[in-house]
């Protein structure tokens, strides 16, 4: 439960959710590409990176001065296995589906 808190909380915010929507449409982007929706301080575009990282949904890799970011891999399958509802090895689901 408590990774499942993690990740969810991790894309609350609306800035990490388009951090983790723009990876997921360009695949790898240099931190100084990135855009959020509203601008935001380096500062904070670094901290944001940090929160997704830390949360395992973002990889990163310096190149020279500048560092690249991804989506992690197997990113949407564990942020979908941590929503509500999701099946989970001990949900036994309903006897009338069988």
């Amino acid at each position: 439960m408590g990774e499942a808190a993690a990740l969810l909380g991790a894309v609350a915010d609306p800035i990490r959710l388009g951090l983790v929507r723009e990876l997921a449409a360009v695949g790898e982007e240099c931190v100084c590409n990135l855009n959020t929706t509203p601008p935001i301080p380096d500062n904070l575009l670094s901290y944001h990176l940090k929160v997704l990282r830390d949360a395992g949904l973002v990889t990163s890799e310096r190149r020279g001065r500048w560092v690249h970011y991804r989506l992690a891999e197997g990113a949407f399958e564990r942020l979908h296995a941590a929503l509500p509802g999701s099946p989970t090895p001990q949900s036994k689901g309903c006897e009338c589906d069988e």
